[in-house]
């Protein structure tokens, strides 16, 4: 299952790069800074708006309401309701994004893109579903569909006539489309829906509470991903965004395991129950740890031909910044155990405090250094902020299962999360 989810990510990244490439070489630059930012920020928009529902799902289908057929279309309910007020809130926010971070893009377009963030919680959400469901190969599908078929969408909406960042919009949202439309249908073919009862408030309130906990450490980690964009598009250029866009996006090719370590594992914990979980993770992280500090020589030594060789010469200035943003992703792979582990057991809000850490170190960083050092500051920002994550997730997880060793009893829950350790008949 790791190998499989492991091949579906390169695709993915393999997709998205040859992607980024044709926008570099239509639009240049400035057309890739704002791809980026638009493929991030509707999705953070939407995660927003629907309380963390992607990230609780395979958490509640895996374990406490895997056999409650109130689930499927509770969460459909709550996908549709989060696309829709995420969309609302994205088309009142227009003009503040249109100046702030859009400021080359028409405010039309910028408008246009409220779409997306419906479409981006829809596509998610089906994907969570075949997570937590045990249906690994369809997650795995729709990993791959959501950047392969951006370029397909991407020349349909060119040859219909539309260009530079109107070509970009357009192809987002029609690749969201498709995506949603497999993915859905895929789960409607395998039974997900057989036997749906009524869709239940009380267990979208269970659902909304585990995650807006998990949340607050998923918008971080989005943040923590792409709050140098947003600060180099503010402090620098489009042009200087573009250029730390493709490093960033090279850089993040050894995160495919320790990203997949924790996707393929967070179901497989909250079906273990907590002790058993603590062992299997604990016998995890010296090979996670080994695997993806082991990925990262080759990549560090490989970005100076690369990068200029696959972008061009323009983009000579990001294989520095690639090659600092690897040195801290060298212990990525324990934190990626540890992540699945911490939201596998009910515990998302440790993971949010981690990543929070890391929240701050970009921040502060970010601030000293993107105004002087540029692409080369937003990297070094990113390189501290992934090592100091994932130390205080070592911290975090040596605590909280200290007590899960032999003799030292069960592992506990904290009494705002123990709610979530009942089994499916509690949950009403």
């Amino acid at each position: 299952m790791l190998a499989a989810n492991v091949a579906a990510r390169l695709v993915a990244l393999g997709a998205l790069s040859l992607a980024t490439l044709v926008v570099a070489r239509s639009g240049g630059p400035a057309a890739v800074g704002a791809y980026a930012l638009l493929r991030v920020l509707p999705s953070l928009v939407g995660v927003v708006c629907s309380a963390g529902l992607p990230g609780a799902i395979a958490y509640f289908l895996a374990g406490p309401a895997r056999s409650d057929r109130r689930a499927p279309p509770t969460l459909l309910a709550m996908a549709v309701a989060g696309g829709v007020a995420g969309a609302a809130l994205w088309l009142a926010a227009t003009p503040l994004l249109t100046r702030a971070l859009f400021a080359e893009v028409p405010a039309a377009l910028v408008a246009a893109a409220a779409v997306a963030v419906a479409t981006r919680v829809l596509a998610a959400t089906a994907k969570s579903c075949s997570q937590g469901s045990g249906d690994l190969p369809g997650a795995n599908r729709v990993i791959v569909t959501e950047e392969l078929s951006f370029l397909p969408a991407y020349a349909l909406v060119w040859l219909a006539g539309a260009r530079g960042y109107g070509a970009v919009v357009g192809g987002l949202v029609l690749a969201d489309l498709a995506t949603i439309a497999l993915a859905w249908s895929r789960l409607v073919r395998r039974g997900f829906f057989q036997g749906a009862a009524r869709p239940s408030r009380a267990l979208a309130r269970r659902i909304a509470g585990y995650g807006m906990r998990a949340q607050v450490g998923g918008v971080i980690t989005l943040l923590n991903l792409r709050l140098d964009f947003v600060l180099m598009s503010v402090l620098t250029s489009s042009a200087v965004l573009g250029v730390y866009a493709v490093a960033s996006k090279y850089a993040e090719l050894v995160r495919v395991l320790s990203v997949a370590l924790g996707y393929v594992l967070y179901p497989r914990f909250a079906s273990d129950g907590p002790a058993a979980a603590a062992e299997r993770a604990r016998s995890l992280l010296p090979r996670a740890g080994l695997l993806t500090a082991a990925a990262v020589l080759p990549l560090w030594v490989a970005a100076g031909s690369i990068v200029p060789g696959i972008y061009g010469s323009s983009f000579d200035g990001a294989v520095l910044p690639a090659r600092i943003i690897l040195l801290g992703l060298v212990l990525d792979g324990i934190g990626g155990v540890i992540i699945g582990y911490l939201y596998g057991v009910g515990r998302p809000g440790l993971s949010s405090a981690a990543v929070a850490v890391g929240l701050v170190a970009t921040l502060l960083f970010d601030l000293l250094l993107i105004p002087r050092y540029a692409a080369t500051g937003g990297a070094i920002a990113s390189a501290c902020a992934y090592s100091i994550s994932t130390l205080a997730l070592v911290g975090f997880f040596v605590r909280l299962t200290r007590s899960s060793r032999p003799g030292g009893g069960d592992l506990a829950l904290s009494r705002a999360e123990a709610p979530l350790s009942r089994g499916p008949a509690e949950i009403r």
